[in-house]
């Protein structure tokens, strides 16, 4: 498949910025005035020199044709992916023929994509070949038990530290601080238990969350208690509710699922940053088989995790389900050509509907915090202080939640819409919905509201 003739729109390649300073930057440099001997192939390969501060161009290169999504290589020292070079040159080719025609490939740019290519290759005939070595099981089980010891005893600790705290009255929260927390959090690393680690932390942070804490202090306790008990008790489970508790405790996990081929539409794209880890979150929907999908992908602090997919694209792929009652986490397989423009939408739902859905998940996963929804016909509208989504054809709505409030993306959201209804996509939980992408009435692109 070639990628000479499909253009991205500008939303598309702003969609793959790794933050917002990125994607102000790259904006910046969407212009011809800062590049020379840009061009492209019909391999789906685009290149150019992009002047910067010093003596020497930029040396920019980008693969679009690579199955596994956009592929980027920059001569600047930046450690972003895609830098602002990058993302300038997308947006430059995106605009069309003019700034960047057709033409062969600069030897360093026809290099880099020489190499890359041979390692795909490698890559594959590796995987195919299978690995020369196969792991212990007999190793592997006895280190599992081990660490199920662990967290067992780390999950005892923590029942004690909240029988302490309801003994004591959760008033005692506030005062004690969150080192108290932190100090439970680390116990729970210790044991080898980071999902028991970071609802330690939260419970933390509660008590000076702002008016009503008391009250989401004891829900989340009562959560993070559901959990404790779940892992204490697990050999009692169902075997798809005892994988769910294995995946919130934090234990690692392959998918299971047979690969299901779809042409899978991308549907948000974002970025959530921690003191140690980049996690970036991509939803997709199979416009075959209707099924959506999570994947999960990650980077080191400071560092844009390597897997990149355009919003509104569609990729033809095989993705692979992760074990658990109602989980929506998957694994991007072998994919067979790469992301192309679609005109194909998820089916949406009514705000009461996306309500019942919710509930329906929470049976499944009493610790899942949201849910994938698409809603149809719905107009922002503002209540208050804050905004909510009121369906247009009957008397219910469903607010935004704080964040979203507080996010350009809804002003975006906002002007989009301008008084009209919306399909919008995004995540459902109790706190409210999170809007991600919206299509307007009738045809046109889908716009980012990450």
């Amino acid at each position: 498949m070639t990628q000479q003739g499909v253009r991205w729109t500008a939303d598309q390649v702003l969609a793959l910025a790794p933050d917002a300073a990125s994607r102000k930057a790259g904006s910046k440099l969407g212009a011809a005035g800062p590049w020379s001997e840009a061009g492209s192939s019909d391999e789906g390969t685009v290149w150019g020199l992009c002047k910067g501060s010093g003596s020497k161009p930029y040396q920019t290169v980008i693969d679009i044709a690579d199955a596994a999504g956009p592929a980027y290589k920059c001569s600047c020292p930046s450690r972003k992916f895609p830098c602002k070079h990058a993302l300038g040159l997308l947006l430059l080719w995106a605009g069309g023929d003019d700034a960047v025609p057709s033409g062969q490939a600069p030897d360093w740019a026809g290099e880099w994509l020489a190499g890359r290519r041979k390692q795909t290759e490698e890559k594959r005939a590796a995987g195919a070949s299978g690995s020369p070595t196969a792991a212990d099981p007999e190793a592997a089980r006895r280190r599992a038990e081990r660490r199920a010891e662990r967290i067992s005893a780390g999950a005892a600790e923590l029942e004690q530290r909240l029988t302490d705290l309801l003994r004591t009255g959760l008033a005692s929260a506030e005062q004690s601080g969150y080192g108290l927390w932190e100090e439970t959090a680390a116990r729970m690393i210790d044991a080898q238990a980071p999902g028991l680690a970071a609802r330690a932390r939260e419970l933390g942070a509660i008590p000076s969350s702002g008016p009503g804490w008391p009250v989401r202090l004891l829900e989340e306790s009562a959560l993070l208690h559901l959990l404790d008990q779940a892992w204490l008790r697990r050999e009692r489970l169902p075997e798809d509710l005892a994988a769910t508790v294995r995946s919130r405790i934090g234990l690692p996990a392959s998918p299971d699922g047979p690969p299901l081929r779809d042409h899978w539409l991308v549907l948000a794209q974002y970025d959530t940053t921690d003191p140690k880890l980049t996690t970036r979150r991509i939803w997709l929907h199979g416009t075959d088989s209707g099924r959506t999908s999570l994947l999960l992908s990650y980077g080191a602090a400071g560092r844009a995790p390597e897997l990149a997919l355009p919003m509104g694209l569609a990729l033809d792929a095989d993705v692979s389900a992760f074990p658990g009652a109602g989980q929506l986490r998957a694994s991007l397989g072998e994919r067979f050509a790469a992301p192309s423009p679609t005109t194909a939408r998820p089916q949406g739902v009514t705000t009461t509907q996306a309500a019942v859905l919710y509930g329906e998940a929470l049976r499944h996963d009493p610790w899942l915090d949201s849910v994938p929804v698409t809603l149809d016909r719905v107009v922002p509208t503002p209540d208050g202080d804050s905004w909510q989504l009121a369906d247009a054809d009957a008397d219910s709505a469903l607010p935004l939640t704080p964040n979203a409030r507080s996010r350009p993306g809804l002003w975006r959201l906002v002007a989009l819409s301008g008084g009209a209804p919306v399909k919008v996509f995004g995540e459902l939980g109790h706190r409210g919905f999170t809007p991600l992408t919206a299509w307007p009435e009738g045809a046109g692109e889908p716009v980012s509201l990450c």
